[in-house]
C-alpha cells in the first residue's frame, strides 16, 4: 500500500467511553436507613467491600478512562489498601493516579482516583475553594498542546454555594481547552443555578437530558456527571445497571478528532 492510500485509510476521529464512579470506599448501601445501621461498617475494612471492588474491576475494562471518587486512599475502613491501585492492577489497567483529600486521622482517607488505558501525559492536582477544606480536583491531560484531551475527575460540596465556587474554579482550569471533559459526583442536579453558571463560564456543553444516578437502589437525583466541551461529540451517556456503592455509575461514549489525546511518553505517577 502507499503512502497516500495509508493516509486515506487513516481514521478521522477516535471513540473512547468514559466511566464516572463513586464507590463509597467499596461500601454498598441498598436503603437510606443503612447510612445508621451499617454506620459502623462504614470503617471497618471487609469482605463485601472487597466484593464490590472485585465486581467493578470485572467492568472497567469495557472503558479507556475511568474517574472515582471516593476511593479510599490506604486507611482502616479499606484495610490500608488504596482502592484505586488495587481497582487498575485488578482490571489490568496501564495507568491510574489517585489524588489523596480529606482525611479523618486514620479512620478514612478519601481520594479522587484516575484510571486509564491511554497514558497521560500529566496528572495535575487542585485544592477546591470550600470553607470546610478537603474537596480536590485531578486534572488529567492526555496530548500536548491544542491537541490535548483534559479530562478533570471532581467531587464537590453538599453546599450550593461552595460548589458555584468550586465550578467557576474549574471553568478558569478548563476554558483555553478544546477538548475538555468534566466528571465526577457534583452533587447537584444539571439546571441548577451553578451548574448553568458553569456552562457560561467555558465550553462544557449542559445534557441533552439528565440522567438519575442516586441513590442507586431507586434513583431519582441527576447527581453525577460527564460533561463535554462542544468539540468533543457526545453519542450516549447510561447507567451501569449494577450497583456498587449508593450511586450507579454512570457511563458515556464520545468522539473526538483522532490527533486530539493521543498516546505520548509523559511522566507516569
Amino acid at each position: 500500500m502507499n503512502r497516500a492510500a495509508i493516509l486515506q485509510a487513516a481514521p478521522a476521529e477516535r471513540r473512547l467511553r468514559l466511566l464516572s464512579c463513586n464507590i463509597l470506599a467499596g461500601a454498598s448501601v441498598r436503603r437510606y436507613s443503612e447510612y445508621v445501621t451499617r454506620s459502623i461498617n462504614a470503617v471497618l475494612p471487609g469482605r463485601t467491600k472487597m466484593d464490590n471492588l472485585d465486581r467493578l474491576a470485572e467492568v472497567l475494562p469495557q472503558f479507556d478512562v475511568i474517574g472515582l471518587q471516593e476511593a479510599d486512599a490506604g486507611s482502616l475502613r479499606s484495610g490500608f489498601l488504596n482502592q484505586t491501585r488495587y481497582l487498575a492492577e485488578t482490571a489490568g489497567m496501564p495507568f491510574w493516579s489517585h489524588q489523596p483529600n480529606r482525611a479523618m486521622a486514620r479512620l478514612a482517607h478519601s481520594a479522587n482516583g484516575l484510571i486509564s488505558r491511554l497514558e497521560p501525559h500529566s496528572v495535575l492536582d487542585y485544592q477546591l475553594p470550600s470553607r470546610i477544606p478537603g474537596r480536590g480536583a485531578l486534572l488529567a491531560q492526555f496530548g500536548e498542546g491544542s491537541s490535548a484531551l483534559a479530562v478533570m475527575i471532581a467531587h464537590l460540596s453538599l453546599s450550593a454555594p461552595a460548589r458555584a465556587r468550586q465550578l467557576g474554579f474549574i471553568a478558569e482550569l478548563l476554558h483555553d481547552f478544546p477538548h475538555a471533559i468534566l466528571m465526577g459526583d457534583l452533587n447537584t442536579e444539571p439546571g441548577s443555578v451553578e451548574m448553568r453558571q458553569l456552562f457560561t463560564k467555558c465550553n462544557l456543553q449542559p445534557p441533552a437530558q439528565s440522567t438519575l444516578t442516586f441513590p442507586s437502589w431507586k434513583p431519582r437525583r441527576a447527581l453525577d456527571h460527564i460533561l463535554t466541551s462542544s468539540a468533543i461529540q457526545l453519542d450516549k451517556v447510561w447507567t451501569l445497571p449494577q450497583a456498587f456503592s449508593d450511586h450507579l455509575p454512570l457511563a458515556a461514549e464520545i468522539r473526538l478528532p483522532a490527533h486530539v489525546g493521543s498516546v505520548s511518553r509523559g511522566p507516569r505517577r
